[in-house]
Formats: C-alpha cells, sequence, structure tokens
C-alpha cells in the first residue's frame, strides 16, 4: 500500500476513471509504449483533497481521510466529506461522514453517499434516526400564453 501525505494534501488523481489506481495503465504504457489506440477512451479528471490519502494498487481502492473535497469537473460535480473512497474496479466513489455533494444547483446531505460513475446515480443514507436532505432545482413550466386574435 503507498500512503500519500503531502504537505499541500492534494492528489490529482488523473484518476482517468477506469484506467486505475494514480493512472497505473499509464506508467506501464510509458516504459512498455504502444501504438496509438484509434478509439481512445475518453479520461476525465477527479481530484480529491484531504488531510491523508491512501492508495492500494492491488486492491485498486483510493482512500482520503480528513477534510475531504471531492472535484469531478466533467460531471460538475463538488463534494465534502470527512472520507472518500474511490473504487476504481467497480467505479464508484464512497463519501462518508457529513457529507455535502452540489452538481449543477442540485445538492444532497447525509452520513454516506455512494457515486455509481457508470449510472451517474447517487444512493444517499442518513444517520440512523435522521433523514437525507435534497434541495433540487426545479424548473417551472412557462405560463401559457392566450392569443389575444382567436
Amino acid at each position: 500500500m503507498t500512503q500519500f501525505n503531502w504537505g499541500s494534501k492534494r492528489l490529482l488523481l488523473g484518476l482517468f476513471l477506469g484506467l486505475g489506481v494514480l493512472g497505473a495503465a499509464s506508467v506501464a504504457e510509458s516504459q512498455n509504449p504502444s501504438p496509438p489506440d484509434a478509439n481512445p477512451v475518453p479520461q476525465q479528471a477527479l481530484t480529491i483533497l484531504a488531510d491523508v490519502q491512501q492508495a492500494n494498487s492491488i486492491t485498486g481502492i483510493v482512500t482520503a481521510r480528513g477534510n475531504v473535497q471531492l472535484i469531478y469537473p466533467a460531471r460538475q460535480i463538488q463534494a465534502t466529506a470527512t472520507q472518500a473512497q474511490y473504487f476504481s474496479r467497480e467505479r464508484r466513489i464512497v463519501l462518508t461522514g457529513n457529507v455535502y455533494v452540489l452538481q449543477k444547483g442540485n445538492s444532497l446531505r447525509g452520513d454516506s453517499v455512494t457515486y455509481l460513475i457508470d449510472q451517474e446515480k447517487f444512493v444517499a443514507t442518513p444517520v440512523t434516526n435522521q433523514q437525507v436532505e435534497s434541495i433540487l432545482l426545479i424548473r417551472d413550466n412557462p405560463p401559457k400564453t392566450t392569443n389575444p386574435n382567436p
């Protein structure tokens, strides 16, 4: 297991979502170059800032603890939590501890929020005997206008 505890407390996981922990595939390619792929897989950066981060290249799990901030611009997601785990093989992110997620003006609060990357789906659970809170922006239908000239 590799532990990251950098002064900047930032790990840009070029987590090229789906290519493995810390771009392991990119490192392997740089050591054994292969011909350019005719159909490259789109890669989207996910940035995680935290007090302490660990990445396990065997399990493919990245864990961030303490003052976690998650920024995923491709999906317009920003989140804060006490802990975040990115499961690269399952392509999911689990945020725990006072979780707040903001996406396109909509927000979600709960004790635990799981984001299923491929399904673009959030699953939230509350602390026992409490509730999850969602604030959703809903567009009202424009008022119907009547034609003065029938």
